[in-house]
């Protein structure tokens, strides 16, 4: 593990809604709290993420541009991170291969990876957690040095233990057609699959870049007939009864969108009388100016947690982009560029989850994870669209009806 890692893992960032395994009688309560991530253990295990989860916030999950004007031209990006997380999917693969599973296996054990570990193989997590899923040794995964090899643990995880305790994916009856998030669920025992399956996108980006094909049949489990490729098939990355993506409607489509990069300019607007939250909008700003100032860390792939937290609320909603659209239409500005102090920000990203970060002011943005994993950063709101190449939505007011 290079320094670069080394300090971001430190702070908890690469560990994000884990799902804590388990092989305990499902009448057994386990409870786990993570501090810092929210995270809650459920039945089995199960964890609970965060709600506020930012999931893929930006484009690479581990991977950041470099700034060279900041921090006496050092660079901020997560170096060879990435490449780790490619040769991890590779070997995840390669097992999947060797076991004769389809195309399909290694995407669901991708998936999980990503929301366990972000794919990078950790030594450390909740309790005695480590590895690629977070597999936990007490609970019959394997010695911590055995599941630290990635190999051993994709095995684990696709085919559990001989004693049929913990089990694999392979020993979930129907797990070729039952969806993505269910299926990884089935395997980890979280209560919030959903989770999961915010990380197909990421999942299915990695896998072509490693070269991976998530459309082969396999040998020993072929994908049932009547159930649509993977290749043709739609992420399922949507909670139950939410669109995968949210689109515009006509009423919604406002302005032509500027080019993206094009800069953001102070406007002057009062929130409508049902926006009431805990801090006023000058609080609100000076807290999340002060989280950048001290350098606080453990905001990673946590921006709707942020700007709740600035408000003085706990979102309730799983997804930063899902927080837009519970303002009423005639809150949400759609690509209008001119926000007021304090709004809130929303760009849709290459992932379920989106982005949102609250607006300081003179064009600035303050955002967690745009120059350091982990970290609250004052930057130009442009950054968003021109270091992770999201599509910038529009802000609205601090709004969060469902919070508490």
């Amino acid at each position: 593990m290079n320094s670069r890692q080394a300090a971001m893992l430190a702070t908890g960032v690469a560990r994000r809604g884990a799902a804590l395994k388990l092989a305990v009688p499902a009448s057994l309560l386990f409870f786990a709290f993570l501090i810092g991530l929210g995270i809650v253990g459920g039945i089995s295990g199960a964890s609970q993420a965060s709600a506020a989860s930012c999931g893929g916030a930006g484009l690479p999950d581990a991977q950041y541009e470099s700034d060279d004007q900041d921090n006496g031209g050092s660079k901020d990006s997560t170096d060879g991170l990435h490449a780790q997380q490619i040769d991890n999917a590779k070997t995840i693969d390669n097992v999947a291969i060797k076991g004769g599973l389809p195309g399909r296996a290694t995407l669901v054990a991708l998936m999980t990876a990503l929301q366990e570990s972000t794919l990078i193989n950790l030594d450390h997590g909740p309790g005695d957690s480590v590895g690629l899923f977070q597999q936990k040794p007490q609970y019959g995964w394997g010695t911590k040095e055995q599941i630290m090899k990635p190999a051993y643990a994709a095995k684990m995880f696709f085919f559990g233990a001989d004693s049929g305790s913990p089990r694999g994916l392979t020993d979930v009856k129907g797990w070729e057609s039952m969806p993505l998030e269910k299926a990884a669920e089935a395997v980890q025992h979280s209560e919030q699959g959903e989770l999961y399956a915010g990380q197909e996108s990421e999942a299915r980006r990695i896998a072509k870049e490693a070269g991976i094909n998530l459309n082969r049949s396999g040998k020993a489990n072929t994908q049932p007939s009547g159930t649509p490729s993977d290749a043709a098939s739609a992420p399922s990355g949507a909670p139950s009864g939410a669109p995968t993506e949210r689109c515009e409607n006509e009423g919604d489509q406002q302005d032509t969108p500027a080019k993206p990069g094009t800069a953001f300019h102070d406007s002057q607007a009062d929130w409508p009388p049902q926006v009431k939250n805990r801090r006023s909008t000058a609080e609100a700003v000076a807290w999340a100016r002060k989280q950048a100032e001290t350098g606080t860390t453990g905001w990673y792939r946590k921006c709707l947690r942020f700007v709740g937290l600035a408000y003085g609320w706990n979102s309730t909603e799983v997804y930063a982009v899902d927080q837009y659209y519970v303002a009423p239409a005639s809150m949400r500005h759609n690509r209008d560029r001119n926000p007021p102090l304090g709004a809130l920000l929303y760009w849709r990203t290459d992932s379920r989850a989106g982005h949102v970060a609250i607006y300081v002011g003179n064009g600035e943005i303050a955002s967690n994870d745009i120059r350091e994993p982990g970290k609250i950063s004052i930057v130009p709101a442009s950054d968003i669209e021109s270091k992770w190449g999201a599509t910038y939505l529009g802000w609205a007011p601090p709004y969060f009806p469902t919070s508490g």
